[in-house]
């Protein structure tokens, strides 16, 4: 029996749409739904919402590649943003794109590759740590207004470091700062981060640092997850000062974030924290001077004031005048004493806040004591032993008081005369009233002098 006697069985003939069609059911009965792990590439977002990428074996292991795209809805339930590079798990629903007759992967979920694992660690392990009281708000401190060193953790290569360095340079040059590198990605990085702190812990205990910054820029969670690591933890909670934690970007968390005394969104924002502007302090130096110049102002104004009553108060020059003069003269002396001790007071208080001192104050001071010096050497010439020096006398009667005109006299009677050197007894001769009236007086009738 011939060939052409039983022909073969020929091909069934399809419509390309048919053909697609059926192609897709069997992929649907075969394979979904599936879920496939990869790397993205060629990721992009369309003004629609949906996203568009391919998944690859990781550096081209096994060659393939796969079409893959996910609407709108599914795009806007990510809780990260996918970059080119990552490596993810999707789960999806294979199909035909009819269109171009492409194998697609229609994607309806994706996670980070191995992110389910590691964030099931990182909740078990941030429950335990929680539950020891790490994470205490009454356990977190406040940040030094004026650190004296501002300690740093990070990779030296990072540009995290870069970024911390050009903040406080801008912001606080004056104020020095230790690093402690150590890596910040690997397997090697949690005990390089704990190492690191515990240098920079010495440092705090000899006085020289007052914070410490743990930066280092975005990342995946696998590139953070050192600083998730149970005994960094535990060392940045035993930390001697407040720790600043600026680990990865805004959206990214660690327990390190967690026990820190205070977290920063980004590295550079963990320096401003850290250290508030120079301008600041000297703006603040500025106004702590004009109220020390004003108050010393206002105690030297009543010194002047008290001045002035005591010399208005002064009588007749006797020993209460010299008593009144001791007495100012230690008043003056007490001021001095006082506005010495003031200045010095506020003077080494604002050396402890900054290194910059205004000279302007010691000058105004030396001007207001050369002031008060002027007033006492005022107060000195008015001494009544400067009067009998230039050949006056002071007369006193028997009983001491003191006798300032021709009227309170008569022959006859006996005086005392107070002179510059020494006391003389004089006797009235006789007397002539009036202010001149001895001026006309011939020689022989003018009272003579017996001592």
């Amino acid at each position: 029996m011939s060939e052409q006697a039983f022909p073969a069985s020929a091909p069934r003939v399809w419509q390309v749409g048919a053909l697609c069609r059926a192609v897709a059911d069997a992929l649907d009965a075969r394979f979904n739904p599936v879920a496939v792990r990869g790397e993205i590439s060629g990721y992009s977002l369309a003004a629609s919402g949906h996203a568009y990428f391919t998944l690859k074996d990781p550096n081209g292991r096994d060659g393939g590649q796969l079409r893959c795209a996910m609407f709108r809805r599914a795009a806007s339930l990510l809780d990260f943003a996918p970059r080119e590079g990552d490596q993810v798990e999707v789960r999806g629903r294979l199909s035909v794109y009819e269109a171009r007759g492409d194998l697609q992967l229609i994607v309806e979920s994706m996670t980070r590759a191995g992110a389910g694992t590691l964030f099931e660690q990182f909740l078990r392990l941030k429950a335990q740590l929680e539950a020891e009281g790490l994470f205490d708000a009454a356990r977190k401190r406040d940040l030094p207004r004026l650190p004296r060193g501002i300690g740093v953790v990070t990779s030296l290569g990072a540009a995290a470091l870069r970024d911390v360095a050009t903040a406080l340079r801008r912001r606080a040059a004056h104020v020095p700062v230790r690093i402690a590198p150590a890596a910040v990605q690997g397997a090697t990085a949690p005990g390089e981060l704990v190492s690191a702190l515990q240098r920079l812990y010495a440092l705090a205990a000899q006085g020289e640092i007052d914070v410490i910054l743990l930066v280092r820029g975005g990342g995946s969670m696998e590139d953070l997850w050192a600083f998730n690591d149970e005994q960094l933890v535990r060392t940045i909670a035993r930390s001697p000062v407040p720790v600043v934690s600026g680990v990865g970007h805004e959206t990214d968390f660690t327990l390190a974030d967690f026990v820190a005394d205070l977290r920063a969104p980004t590295p550079t924002a963990a320096a401003e924290l850290a250290a508030e502007p120079r301008a600041h302090w000297l703006s603040a130096l500025a106004l702590l001077r004009e109220q020390l110049h004003d108050a010393v102002q206002d105690r030297l104004d009543r010194a002047a004031q008290r001045l002035d009553l005591a010399l208005s108060r002064l009588g007749r020059p006797s020993a209460r005048l010299a008593r009144q003069r001791l007495r100012v003269h230690g008043l003056g002396q007490g001021l001095q004493h006082a506005a010495a001790r003031l200045l010095l007071m506020q003077r080494q208080a604002l050396q402890r806040r900054a290194e910059v001192w205004p000279q302007v104050l010691r000058r105004d001071v030396q001007l207001r004591r050369q002031r008060l010096d002027q007033a006492a050497l005022r107060l000195q010439l008015l001494d009544p032993s400067l009067v009998l020096q230039r050949g006056y006398a002071w007369l006193a009667d028997a009983e001491g008081r003191a006798v300032t005109r021709a009227a309170q006299t008569h022959a006859g009677q006996w005086l005392r005369a107070t002179l510059a050197d020494g006391c003389v007894a004089v006797t009235v001769m006789s007397r002539a009233d009036g202010a001149l009236a001895g001026a006309s007086e011939t020689g022989k009738d003018r009272p003579r002098a017996s001592a």
